[in-house]
């Protein structure tokens, strides 16, 4: 039996693929918010995302080499570091065009990094919906060699049981013709009926 498949939302497919964006967007967004709020010229505030930010590089390189080696954890500690850069030039900025410079580049790099990962995703779908097709063939297949084995079954059974009839009133149509002799059918080798023989001889 094929199983009922949903197709997904639109928004669901297109929020992956608008994540990037939202994410350094909304990082802009936000230090040019703290930039109009004192971050301009401030050099505490500068000096803090600078650390911040050598510090979630440092953390994305111990865990891209460490013994386990988790990419995950590596991507996402180098996401915070080049999120906090971002926000940190952005809000000691006093113009805008080094932050959209930045926020131009920093996109253009999370899309490359996440395209890497969409393909990879897709290669696995596909792999994925052709092992499915091509199990749902194979129990389709079986099922309509299972189905042809039972129809024959019964088919057989049906004549079977049909040809068992006719010989069964053959025999009972003949016994009542007159001059009917069981031990003429004995003797040339017909099978013997009980009931019947029985039954004549009382």
């Amino acid at each position: 039996m094929n199983e009922q498949t949903i197709a997904p939302h639109w928004l669901a497919i297109i929020a992956p693929k608008a994540a990037p964006a939202l994410a350094t967007s909304t990082v802009l967004i936000l230090a040019r918010i703290w930039n109009a709020n004192g971050a301009e010229h401030s050099i505490g505030n500068a000096v803090l995302m600078t650390a911040l930010s050598l510090a979630a590089a440092a953390a994305g390189v111990c865990a891209s080499i460490g013994r386990a080696g988790d990419s995950v954890i590596a991507g996402t500690a180098f996401a915070a570091s080049g999120g906090l850069a971002l926000a940190g030039v952005a809000g000691y900025a006093d113009g805008l065009s080094l932050p959209l410079l930045l926020w131009v580049l920093a996109t253009a790099i999370a899309y490359g990094l996440a395209a890497r990962y969409w393909r990879t995703d897709r290669r696995e779908r596909i792999a994925h919906d052709r092992h499915t097709s091509a199990r749902r063939e194979e129990h389709a297949h079986i099922e309509r060699v299972e189905a042809l084995r039972a129809g024959a079954q019964i088919e057989v059974a049906r004549t079977g049981a049909a040809y068992a009839e006719q010989l069964a009133q053959a025999l009972i149509t003949r016994a009542a013709l007159p001059g009917f002799d069981f031990k003429a059918l004995e003797a040339a080798g017909l099978p013997e009926l009980p009931s019947t023989s029985t039954s004549k001889e009382q």
